[in-house]
């Protein structure tokens, strides 16, 4: 994913990247200096945090907000919670919602691919919110389409997602509910009405792929038990398309990760398993 943005959006995708690692990094020590402990730059858990949230902004943000941006997300929603494993939300995702909350224009403002200018375009999904001309089905898969810098080539995100689960880096609970929520209900809509979009424009348009492979696979904000790390997903899919269909904004993949990252310790309470022996 991190090498089609390059190939699509050129040196925007690149000026974005090194601006929100080097917020990454900067919050990470800055952080880790005024709680007056090591600063933990060799585990990656930064590098990580602000490539993700590069991913997951436009092409043309400014080099300053994707710092901003990422250091919002590692010295607000990681260091204030208590570092690396004890953060409640998605440290790149409270950042994109820190931008979204301060930056509204910036953050809904897109640019095609392959261009260096200030050309602009809807992405998929404003163009089916609010009317528009769709892309094709071959378009959304190979990425070609305005859209934030990591989340538009549903080739290269299902490839990066294929070898974290061949690695067994990450579980494949939480993309299997994510999934099955999410067509569930975009079936349901398209069968009701047509012009709700059919399920597969809804799997590759936005940022469902990106969130399936990389955000809702988090071992720090998702459930710790088997069965609750399903459940998270299945209610994501599903608070995913209610937002989509219902709110304001035509992308949800964001807030219904947020949103069910509050009630990760609810349901680690609730399925989490006995001990053996023990009634």
């Amino acid at each position: 994913a991190l090498i089609a943005s390059v190939i699509f959006f050129r040196q925007r995708a690149v000026i974005v990247i090194l601006a929100a690692l080097a917020g990454a990094f900067a919050g990470e020590i800055m952080a880790a200096k005024m709680r007056k402990r090591p600063v933990p730059l060799n585990d990656w858990s930064a590098a990580v945090t602000g490539i993700l949230l590069a991913l997951i902004l436009p092409p043309a943000t400014p080099f300053w907000a994707a710092f901003l941006g990422s250091f919002f997300g590692i010295v607000v929603a990681k260091h204030v919670f208590g570092g690396l494993g004890q953060n409640i939300f998605n440290p790149a995702l409270a950042g994109r919602a820190f931008m979204m909350a301060a930056f509204p224009v910036m953050m809904t403002t897109w640019s095609q691919p392959f261009t260096l200018d200030a050309v602009t375009g809807a992405t998929p999904l404003a163009a089916w919110k609010f009317g528009g001309e769709l892309p094709s089905m071959y378009a959304l898969f190979m990425g070609s389409i305005p859209g934030c810098l990591g989340e538009t080539s549903a080739l290269a995100l299902i490839l990066g997602g294929a070898y974290l689960f061949l690695k067994k880096v990450a579980d494949w609970r939480a993309p299997a509910g994510m999934l099955i929520g999410t067509v569930i209900l975009a079936g349901i809509f398209q069968i009701v009405d047509p012009a709700n979009g059919s399920v597969m424009f809804h799997l590759l348009a936005g940022g469902f792929m990106l969130g399936m492979f990389f955000m809702v696979t988090d071992p720090v904000t998702t459930p710790m038990p088997k069965k609750g790390r399903f459940i998270f997903g299945l209610m994501v899919g599903i608070l995913l398309m209610v937002i989509r269909k219902w709110a304001g904004l035509p992308e949800g993949v964001m807030y219904s990760i947020l949103f069910m990252n509050a009630f990760v310790p609810i349901i680690d309470r609730l399925t989490r398993p006995k001990a053996f022996g023990r009634v």
